[in-house]
């Protein structure tokens, strides 16, 4: 199975990168599904119904979302409606919506998308190994999924690393977001799956995270910033990840790094 997974889709220009590489990416890549994050995506706090099904219409398969899932309101009965996005599955289980989805593609193939948040210099949520161990017993790749793809969405990257090597050989891929820097460290642990600590950002990189930089330096210096974080609007770039897995494992067998401008 050919993965594609896109990072943190922050404000126009992240939406703009994605929707405007998608061919691109089927072209270069020939993706059995294309997964993006959108956990910025609505200027730049979550995503709402309207994008997602931009989204799909154009051709991705699965949209994962983050910590920031609840900031537009009208996402939350959304969450239910559509069956190909994510939120953080060690969240209380009875919030709207599903860490944890089934897709089946258009050739037979089933992929399980799922997403969880890390705890470290994150909110309070449970433990997102415990939240993997009981969704698992449920799956086991090669068996009733061909393939397994966790985002982590986390700030530390320590703990993002130790999560992936506690699923080595359970998923196939472990891919970090959230942080919106693309990390260099593509691999496939000794058990067989890809991982990454963060696939980046789709956005505007000429400020602070895909954000005008006045308010964060003001947060720097002063503690304090008077005004909100506002997404800038110049040109978007587009980090990603590819991951193609074996068909009889599902394990990975090929991780590489996507940016397109």
């Amino acid at each position: 199975m050919r993965i594609i997974y896109t990072g943190d889709m922050v404000g126009r220009p992240g939406r703009e990168a994605v929707f405007n590489n998608i061919a691109k990416l089927k072209e270069l890549y020939n993706f059995d599904i294309l997964i993006t994050n959108t956990d910025n995506a609505a200027h730049g706090f979550g995503v709402t119904p309207g994008i997602c099904r931009d989204l799909l219409e154009k051709g991705v398969g699965a949209i994962i979302t983050g910590d920031h899932v609840w900031n537009q309101r009208e996402i939350i009965p959304f969450l239910d409606e559509c069956k190909k996005i994510v939120r953080p599955l060690n969240y209380p289980e009875n919030l709207p919506g599903t860490g944890a989805r089934e897709i089946e593609l258009v050739n037979g193939k089933k992929i399980l998308v799922v997403e969880v948040v890390g705890r470290l210099f994150m909110e309070a949520v449970d433990c997102p190994a415990q939240a993997m161990d009981k969704l698992l017993k449920a799956y086991t790749l090669g068996r009733n999924i061909d393939a397994i793809f966790v985002d982590i969405h986390a700030e530390a990257t320590a703990e993002k690393i130790s999560f992936a090597h506690y699923l080595d050989g359970r998923v196939s891929a472990v891919i970090g977001s959230h942080t919106h820097v693309p990390t260099s460290d593509t691999m496939i642990l000794p058990k067989g799956t890809a991982y990454q600590t963060d696939a980046g950002m789709c956005g505007d990189y000429s400020g602070v995270i895909g954000f005008e930089t006045q308010a964060p330096i003001d947060r720097l210096c002063r503690r304090y910033s008077g005004t909100k974080l506002v997404p800038l609007n110049g040109t978007g770039e587009l980090w990603g990840t590819f991951i193609e897995t074996d068909d009889a494992t599902g394990l990975a067998a090929k991780i590489e790094q996507i940016h397109l401008l």
